[in-house]
């Protein structure tokens, strides 16, 4: 019988929070069990493996990302959007740098991940809505931004930065060279 207590959702948060702490590598069921204070065969009630709770934590990631990120764009439209969107997805991987390497780099071909995936892609293809873009040049849009917020926060979590000058103000020309390019070739309607 499982500890009182004991759900898959709390052992979830109990490694996220390892990983927050520890890095995605010290995520093992041994560490996980002994948070949840259980041995860790008590875990298989929960989770068949460490694989499956990868997983788990993978999807919880990208569930979170894509719900901080909705919640930051919602009411605001065009630039403002996608400047947001882009500021909170570089927010989220500098505040959690172990748990954002726990999200898949590639999550849509993997099917325990599609669901989430798609959710967060569908927050940047509602950011991307004003500039009305082809199906291809939202999937060219969506890349370009991911590769910006991704590369620059991955850096910036890593210590990657030495040079003295500000780091807010690169990432603000760097959004603004992305916006540029999709007002170059699009103009953004009014939503």
């Amino acid at each position: 019988m499982p500890r009182a207590g004991l759900t898959p959702d709390r052992v979830v948060d109990t490694a996220i929070a390892l990983v927050d702490e520890r890095g995605l590598d010290a995520l093992t069921l041994a560490a996980v069990a002994e948070r949840c204070g259980v041995a860790a065969p008590s875990l298989y009630k929960h989770v068949s493996n460490l694989a499956d709770l990868r997983t788990l934590v993978g999807v919880r990631v990208l569930r979170e990302m894509a719900d901080q990120f909705a919640t930051a764009v919602m009411g605001r439209s065009g630039a403002d959007a996608v400047a947001t969107l882009m500021r909170a997805y570089r927010g989220y991987v500098v505040a959690h740098p172990a748990r954002y390497a726990a999200m898949p780099a590639d999550p849509l071909h993997q099917a325990e991940f599609a669901e989430a995936g798609r959710r967060l892609l569908e927050v940047m293809g509602a950011a991307l809505r004003p500039w009305q873009l082809s199906d291809a040049d939202l999937v060219h849009a969506m890349r370009a931004a991911r590769v910006i917020t991704h590369g620059f926060a991955s850096l910036e979590s890593a210590g990657g930065f030495g040079l003295p000058q500000g780091l807010d103000e690169t990432y603000e020309r760097l959004i603004q060279m992305f916006l540029n390019s999709l007002s170059s070739a699009h103009t953004p309607q009014e939503s």
